[in-house]
């Protein structure tokens, strides 16, 4: 089966924060996607987990998210591959693709690290698996040095704030991709909305982020009555937000990625098939995009033996094959090339491609993400002007 290409006819999740920093008057940003105007505030919530099929599966119990929905001035975007967090909140605060911001997955090489990290957690900031803090050996500002969009717009003089989970102010992921914004702890959805609020009427630019939708689909499934309950949440801590929003100030609800519930028959645990570890060396990604590291001189043959073995679970390609369908956008830098695997498989349908020795707790996950399939890929722009 010809492996998908991201589709270059839709808005990309990249494009928001450069689009709505536009709207408000703020120098060096292009107005990707029209927003309405005149704009004073403005605030990015991205709900963890939201896709676009799961809100329209599900518009009856989140009447204010689907109400949204049908407004003029939202869409759905597509937030190229992977379609998992890191990748999504990179997009975010620095407006590139993964090919140029560098977070090619949950988990990925990072040469420059040395040879002891094969691979590091991108979440977490550990090595993968697990192991030791890195942000001293692995300095976040490093490994994506370009300007964030929230230092760029706080240079032009505008206040910019981050409110987002408290325990995550200071981690690798936030230096590396939120840094230049005030960052601001929240504990629960109250706080949350207050701050975005406060931040809002201050006439400054805040992004906001919620991650209970994704971790309650991860462990019980999209669309499981859990949550189903989670979504209720997230459409009140909208719908706060919007009674409060003050004058011609933007609200614009993105999500990172959508997520499908893994067929336990269409399951693949790398570490119990032979034939998938000869010739590797690391394996990256999570269960719906995985990164294959391999031996020198033995990445032919472990790109046949993927492609042979998995031909019914997962679209498997070479780094330069991924590159040149786009996977990563249209430009990878130099840099970023040797973090993506030598081989790249992306799971099809309900597949996934677990690794239960070394991966434990993310092979027990019930909803998984990461892969190009439509449920992964599309995700609302919500946007409401007051």
């Amino acid at each position: 089966m010809e492996p998908p290409h991201p589709d270059s006819g839709v808005p990309h999740l990249a494009d928001v924060v450069p689009s709505v920093l536009a709207a408000m008057g703020v120098p060096g940003f292009d107005a990707r996607i029209p927003l309405p105007g005149p704009i004073r505030g403005a605030c990015v919530l991205l709900i963890d987990g939201l896709g676009a099929e799961l809100l329209a599966e599900h518009a009856r119990i989140a009447p204010v998210l689907s109400g949204l929905a049908d407004q003029s001035p939202s869409r759905t975007l597509c937030v190229g591959y992977p379609s998992t967090t890191a990748a999504g909140l990179a997009a975010i605060g620095t407006g590139c693709r993964s090919g140029e911001h560098g977070f090619v997955g949950y988990s990925f090489r990072v040469p420059e690290a040395g040879p002891e990290f094969d691979v590091i957690n991108a979440l977490r900031w550990r090595p993968h698996p697990w192991g030791p803090d890195l942000r001293e050996r692995v300095v976040p500002e490093q490994v994506q040095p370009s300007p964030t969009t929230f230092e760029r717009a706080a240079s032009a003089g505008f206040d910019v704030s981050v409110v987002s989970s408290a325990e995550h102010a200071r981690s690798g992921l936030s230096r590396a991709l939120l840094r230049g914004a005030r960052y601001v702890g929240a504990h629960a959805l109250g706080d949350l909305a207050a701050e975005v609020i406060s931040a809002v009427a201050g006439y400054g630019f805040c992004y906001g982020y919620h991650a209970d939708l994704d971790l309650v689909g991860h462990l019980h499934g999209p669309g499981s009555p859990a949550w189903c309950m989670q979504l209720r949440q997230v459409d009140r801590l909208v719908e706060s937000v919007l009674t409060a929003l003050p004058a011609e100030c933007l609200l614009a609800v993105v999500a990172d990625h959508g997520m499908v519930t893994v067929d336990q028959a269409a399951v693949t645990d790398i570490d119990a098939c032979e034939p998938l570890r000869a010739g590797v060396v690391a394996v990256g990604g999570e269960a719906r995009a995985r990164h294959v590291y391999t031996a020198a001189g033995a990445a032919d043959d472990v790109l046949t033996t993927w492609r042979a073995t998995l031909a019914e679970s997962a679209w498997v390609m070479s780094r330069e094959e991924a590159i040149a369908a786009g996977w990563f956008g249209d430009r990878v830098r130099d840099d970023v090339r040797g973090r993506i695997g030598d081989v790249v498989a992306a799971a099809r349908g309900s597949a996934a491609l677990l690794r239960r020795t070394a991966e434990p707790m993310e092979s027990a996950l019930i909803g998984q993400h990461g892969s190009l399939t439509s449920a992964e890929q599309y995700v609302p722009l919500l946007a409401a002007i007051s």
